[in-house]
């Protein structure tokens, strides 16, 4: 089949997907995409996986694969023909039996704080308990919160979007910080009391990106995927991903990173990847950044993030990382 006959047919593609709100509403966004670019229906299979079942902490129960799994297993069984996942859940390493087709345009990368009253962050009060599953957020919550003087309690939370926000309108918590993007994709976008600057909290690597992905058997429906890929968000989460896979180094971390392009005018000339790495309580963050030419393929974007890397474990990252990142 090639992609004149993927465009030809008219059998609906089946699209794997999380069966979760948000994850609904993003893959329903590529659905629609996928739709018009090859002109063939596009049904949604959704598909339970590990982290959607298992109650315990995202940090306990490793963090990135456990909502991927059973996707990329329906992809290699036949049983869908692509899948949608959020980029961040991604482990590092691609299989060689799948393809990541295509990484759209990513949308809002940063943290979003849902906060009683109306509140910012720097607003909450001394002692304020904020929830997120992340250890990632907790290291650098914790320590903006001590550059302002006073301590916060983070709260360990799992849930969907409306348990999360729930804790704040019961009472039980002051904040919960979640994805602007997801907040953004659900509509609620305005729920959200401030955007997170990325110069305080870094977001999780790949965080407000997609990714859609096929068996790489499959090049026909590879190659029409591709047309829905934004290359400057392409080679920025490949360099964040490169930078979290050469600080794991067998383990995982509570990392942040966020690679995005500076502009001359409307001339596109850099891109500046920074990293943070630290321990929940806020006590030890190792922060850098870089700034170079922005990448010309993926082998460079790797290269980018491996020498940032580098460069954070000569400063003690390495002694920071036996948490999860998330």
């Amino acid at each position: 089949m090639n992609r004149s006959q993927v465009r030809g047919n008219q059998a609906p593609l089946r699209l794997g997907t999380r069966r979760s709100k948000l994850a609904m509403a993003q893959s329903g966004q590529i659905a629609r995409a996928v739709s018009e670019l090859t002109g063939r229906p596009v049904e949604l299979v959704e598909i339970t996986t590990y982290g959607d079942t298992s109650r315990e902490h995202l940090a306990q129960i490793g963090g990135t694969g456990v909502f991927v799994t059973a996707l990329r297993d329906a992809l290699l069984r036949g049983e869908v023909d692509f899948a949608v996942h959020s980029l961040k859940d991604l482990p590092t390493k691609q299989p060689e039996d799948l393809a990541l087709a295509a990484v759209p345009a990513r949308e809002d990368p940063r943290d979003a704080l849902v906060a009683r009253d109306g509140l910012t962050f720097e607003e909450l009060p001394d002692g304020a308990r904020v929830g997120t599953g992340s250890p990632r957020r907790m290291a650098q919550l914790n320590a903006w919160a001590r550059t302002l003087g006073r301590a916060i309690e983070t709260v360990p939370i799992r849930g969907n979007v409306d348990t999360r926000i729930g804790y704040v309108r019961s009472g039980e918590l002051d904040a919960v910080v979640l994805a602007a993007a997801g907040l953004t994709r659900i509509g609620r976008i305005d729920e959200a009391t401030e955007k997170l600057p990325v110069d305080t909290v870094l977001p999780a690597p790949g965080q407000g990106a997609l990714a859609v992905e096929c068996a790489a058997s499959n090049a026909e429906l590879a190659a029409c995927l591709a047309e829905l890929d934004d290359p400057y968000t392409r080679v920025a989460v490949t360099a964040e991903r490169s930078l979290l896979a050469a600080l794991e180094a067998g383990c995982s971390a509570p990392v942040g990173a966020l690679a995005d392009v500076l502009a001359d005018g409307q001339v596109v000339t850099e891109m500046r990847l920074r990293g943070v790495v630290g321990t929940t309580d806020g006590k030890t963050l190792v922060q850098l950044s870089t700034t170079g030419p922005v990448p010309a393929s993926p082998e460079d974007a790797l290269a980018l993030g491996r020498e940032l890397a580098a460069e954070m474990l000569a400063k003690g990252a390495a002694g920071l990382m036996g948490e999860r990142a998330l």
